[in-house]
């Protein structure tokens, strides 16, 4: 008898009794026993309260930058062990390619939320929403919107396609956020989840609670929850319905996100005839989207929508690629470039879908339902025996509106081909999947790509304008980016995953918050106006340990000649009208007359404030949020007052980066200019600054 597949929870591995039976889980190929999953006798409950209280205080206690900072470790210890975990996925039937989207997909998702983190997140537990809304009139009283942790635990419930990419794609974001991860991996590729979970517990890096994994059904997993806790649903949309109509979920505060099933379009554009770099783009796009993962991908293209005139030629074409470039059979076999499907009972499930699809008009163009000869394990040639292999089928439909064309998705390598005549009709046919999490275009006329975004973009999470200039750095149709957001409305799911710093957020509550500027100062660690200062000495001669938010310089005024202008303008070729004619200047609504540069008072701004000398400030390394209010003519004075507004310092690194607040007013104390000026410092200070 196989092995009981163990769970990871309260920080421990955790089986059943040897005797359970679990649910036995096959290789895809041969249909040999890989293991048995079981939970019985899992105490959820227990699961669930350690992840809210061990997981939130472990996670509590870093900030963003030293949880960015663990995923790059976890990044690197997994890449480290990469080839076994290709290894153990071939068992599921997954290629060498197939790993490159599930595997090193998931690693990448790791690492760019690490980068996105530490770029883009404060080195603190608080994220800023927004600019400061000032909500009295001498500044006494301020509001903002801030982004704080959910305190509950993020239930993971993952697709079994991807093991390994469905699930850090959720968890790296949860994790950034500060929110301790249950995951729940499905039942016929649970091995693989249990393999990358067991290489990150044997790190040690695991902040306690931080991650958990049941391997194994999770009955009345819903009616535990409660709120502050958040499921991130990927299967089907049937039971994602039925979650979403749980009570937990309706009255009971759960947050809930679902990606779906969806009968994904790509539509090759009528330019994109044989012969043009769309047409062949087109042709390999498909059969990416047929073969990897043998179809079983919830971005696979399931509706190739293609002009009428051009149904047969794209047919030969794909026919042609296939017999050139796919092998199907046992991934252990080197020559192999599509392995099966996940299961015997998902071969079953597609067969029924495709026998289906041809009852609501298809008719086969391409392909057979019959078990393929397949190449096995040793490489030899025969046929599939017990394996869930099968070949990629177009299914052509005369009719393209025919309802079951777009609500019946086969689940494997198998897209139905629809003929449209016009790029209106086109749009129409992409609408009638209610909703996918992506649609792709094969064109090279932006009229035919503008029209069918505006027609289309409200039905997709995501659209891909596939054309000459892109067709070979594409990451392609069925390959969500971590960058961009993951999701798409009606059948799709109504969901929204990944999309950079937005994941992060949605583990999070945002909150409005008033009080006074000391109080916000005080609570977001990020300096506003009206709140203390401090001019002790000249803060360009602090290092990170011994700046404070507040820090502040005050310098001396400076008057604006009309020879300063004229200087400045031979000096930069900038001889714009408003600084070198006053007539001219005079005839324009928002100026007295002749006005100094705007870039000549931050220039010279930056000569007030700074300090010359060696010391903690390393580098100017931009200016951000840069406005000019009044204009300054020849005779005004300007003067300067600069404020550490923010500090961050870099985990990695022997430096930070400084916010500063940068307020240019005049004689009369108007505001002349507004601006934030980054830097970076030095950590400790230097001996010979000290």
């Amino acid at each position: 008898m196989t092995d009981i597949l163990p769970s990871y929870v309260q920080d421990e591995w955790w089986a059943p009794a040897p005797a359970e039976p679990g649910v036995v889980v096959r290789d895809a190929s041969t249909g040999e026993p890989v293991c048995r999953v079981s939970t019985e006798g899992l105490d959820l409950g227990a699961a669930l309260e350690h992840a809210r209280t061990v997981g939130q205080a472990a996670l509590g206690a870093l900030t963003f930058h030293q949880r960015a900072v663990l995923l790059k470790q976890f990044a690197q210890v997994l890449t480290e062990r990469k080839q076994e975990l290709y290894d153990i996925s071939k068992r599921a039937g997954a290629t060498e390619r197939d790993s490159l989207n599930d595997v090193d997909g998931g690693i990448g998702v790791l690492f760019t939320y690490s980068s996105k983190g530490r770029r883009e997140l404060p080195d603190g537990r608080i994220y800023l929403d927004g600019p400061v809304e000032v909500l009295s009139k001498d500044g006494s009283f301020l509001g903002r919107h801030v982004y704080t942790r959910l305190p509950g635990v993020a239930v993971q419930i993952n697709a079994f396609n991807f093991p390994m990419w469905g699930a850090l794609e959720k968890f790296a974001p949860a994790f950034l956020a500060g929110v301790p991860s249950l995951v729940k991996p499905a039942t016929p590729t649970a091995y693989v989840a249990e393999a990358w979970v067991r290489i990150l517990a044997e790190t040690g890096l695991l902040p306690a609670g931080s991650l958990q994994l049941v391997s194994g059904g999770v009955p009345g997993l819903l009616d535990r929850l409660q709120l502050g806790d958040i499921v991130g649903f990927t299967g089907s949309a049937s039971t994602a319905e039925r979650l979403r109509t749980h009570e937990s979920v309706e009255t009971g505060g759960v947050r809930f996100t679902s990606e779906t099933d969806s009968i994904n379009a790509s539509v090759l554009g009528p330019d994109a005839v044989p012969g043009t770099p769309e047409f062949d783009a087109y042709v390999r796009q498909l059969l990416v989207e047929l073969t990897t993962k043998a179809g079983q991908k919830c971005t696979a293209i399931r509706r190739a929508i293609v002009p009428a005139g051009q149904v047969d030629a794209l047919v030969e074409a794909l026919r042609a690629k296939i017999a050139e470039r796919v092998v199907i059979g046992d991934p252990h076999a080197g020559s192999v470039t599509m392995g099966p499907l996940v299961s015997l009972e998902q071969r079953e499930e597609v067969l029924r879908s495709v026998a289906a699809l041809e009852e609501a008009g298809g008719r086969l163009l391409l392909g057979s339902t019959e078990s393929p000869q397949v190449v096995r394990a040793d490489g030899s040639t025969g046929s599939a025996e017990r394996g869930a292999f099968i070949e990629p089928l177009l299914i052509g439909f005369a009719d393209a509106s025919a309802p079951g064309a777009h609500r019946i998705e086969a689940f494997g390598p198998v897209a139905s081909v629809l003929p449209y005549a016009t790029v209106d009709e086109a749009a129409d046919l992409v609408s009638l999947g209610g909703g996918s999490l992506v649609t792709s275009v094969a064109t090279n006329d932006p009229a035919v790509a503008t029209t069918l975004l505006s027609r289309t973009a409200a039905f997709n999470g995501r659209i891909l304008f596939l054309d000459r200039d892109d067709a070979r750095t594409s990451t392609g149709h069925g390959a969500p980016v971590p960058h961009l957001v993951h999701g798409g409305p009606g059948r799709a799911g109504g969901g929204e995953e990944l999309g950079g710093i937005r994941a992060v957020l949605h583990h999070m509550q945002r909150t409005a918050v008033q009080g006074s500027p000391e109080m916000l100062t005080a609570l977001t660690g990020v300096w506003h106006q009206g709140a203390a200062s401090r001019s002790d000495r000249h803060p360009f001669r602090k290092s990170l340990a011994e700046l404070a938010v507040g820090d502040q310089v005050v310098s001396q005024a400076r008057t604006v000649t009309l020879e300063d202008i004229e200087t400045f303008a031979r000096f930069t070729g900038d001889l714009f009208y408003a600084h070198m004619d006053e007539e001219a200047a005079a005839a324009n609504p928002f100026f007295p007359g002749r006005v100094a540069h705007g870039y000549l008072l931050v220039s010279w701004a930056a000569g007030l404030f700074v300090d010359p000398a060696p010391g903690p400030v390393l580098a100017n390394y931009g200016l951000e949020n840069l406005r000019f209010v009044t204009p300054v003519s020849p005779g005004d004075t300007i003067r300067v007052v600069l404020t550490a507004k923010q500090i961050t310092p870099r985990e990695t690194d022997e430096y930070g980066e400084v916010r500063w607040d940068a307020v240019i007013r005049n004689q009369d104390d108007e505001l002349v200019a507004s601006y934030d000026v980054l830097t970076l410092v030095a950590k400790e200070p230097a001996e010979a600054t000290s």
